[in-house]
């Protein structure tokens, strides 16, 4: 068991990094920010993520009941967005990966922000380091990202050619990392049986899906919108959650909405591919920059 406990950050690491440079070599700078310039896309993507999800982890916890550490660690989550595993899940739900790879970073820089300024108030007592947790976004996810689109725009043969490898690489590796979770933390699950916790877990990955599903716009947009908020930024979260937490069912809690966000989102995204074939997996679409130029109009 230490072993496999051992192997958990190597997965982590190695899917995060071969994720993000395989998303590099696969788009343009252009094709990431165009969906951005949507105002009102962008305004409800941060809608959902840093105003309705942090109160929908405050309504879910209050109505379950939920253990102190348990509520703390389901706050930690409802502010902190930007998962690595976005991009993945979009490629698998068909959606559109250009958005979706813009409104991960958009979601992480604004969470290095927001969380040490919005949990204070939440939680008396937290104090929230920025650079701790930007550091490890900006290392893991940021660079690899940026010397992939580099790569991409300079070496496009070469992007073509490493992109199918790194693509097999980051879904082999998260793979074993669920199955790593899940033998190291099994305990950990079994403990929160009886506590509401599981619960609470689903009913909030339920809900993340649902709130980004009704402000995530287009067709090939709302898939996208739907996981990026239900998948939450659990780096964000445990970084903050082990600085200054004692309890350890705190940690606990968060690992296990990771486990439980992984295993309930992969078929959401395969369900979304077969709901939404049309969807434009590579491109920013140009209703999407329209809707942005209309919307500066009004």
């Amino acid at each position: 068991m230490e072993l496999l406990s051992k192997l958990v950050p190597i997965a982590m690491l190695t899917f995060v990094v071969s994720s993000m440079l395989a998303v590099g070599l696969s788009l343009t700078f252009g094709q990431i920010l165009a969906p951005l310039r949507n105002r009102r896309l962008v305004s409800f993507a941060l809608l959902a993520n840093f105003v309705l999800m942090p109160l929908a982890a405050l309504v879910i916890a209050r109505l379950l009941r939920l253990d102190e550490p348990l509520e703390i660690a389901l706050l930690l989550l409802g502010a902190a967005s930007g998962a690595p595993f976005l991009p993945l899940l979009a490629r698998i739900a068909k959606g559109n990966l250009a958005f979706a790879v813009g409104l991960m970073v958009l979601l992480m820089v604004v969470t290095v922000g927001y969380m040490p300024l919005v949990l204070p108030l939440l939680l008396e007592g937290v104090s929230v380091d920025p650079l701790k947790i930007g550091r490890s976004l900006v290392l893991l996810m940021l660079i690899p990202l940026a010397i992939g689109l580099l790569v991409k725009a300079r070496l496009n043969v070469v992007a073509a050619r490493l992109q199918p490898a790194l693509s097999r690489v980051s879904t082999l590796s998260l793979a074993l990392l669920i199955i790593l979770l899940l033998a190291t933390n099994i305990q950990n699950v079994v403990s929160l049986f009886g506590t509401r916790g599981i619960a609470a877990s689903i009913v909030f990955i339920a809900a993340g899906s649902g709130i980004g599903w009704i402000l995530g716009g287009r067709p090939d947009t709302k898939g996208v919108s739907a996981l990026g908020t239900a998948q939450r930024n659990i780096a964000a979260a445990l970084v903050v959650g082990g600085q200054n937490f004692t309890d350890s069912r705190v940690v606990v809690m968060v690992v296990v909405v990771a486990i439980v966000g992984l295993l309930l989102l992969m078929p959401l995204a395969r369900f979304l591919a077969r709901k939404l074939p049309g969807a434009d997996t590579g491109s920013a679409g140009p209703a999407l920059v329209g809707d942005g130029q209309r919307g500066r109009g009004r």
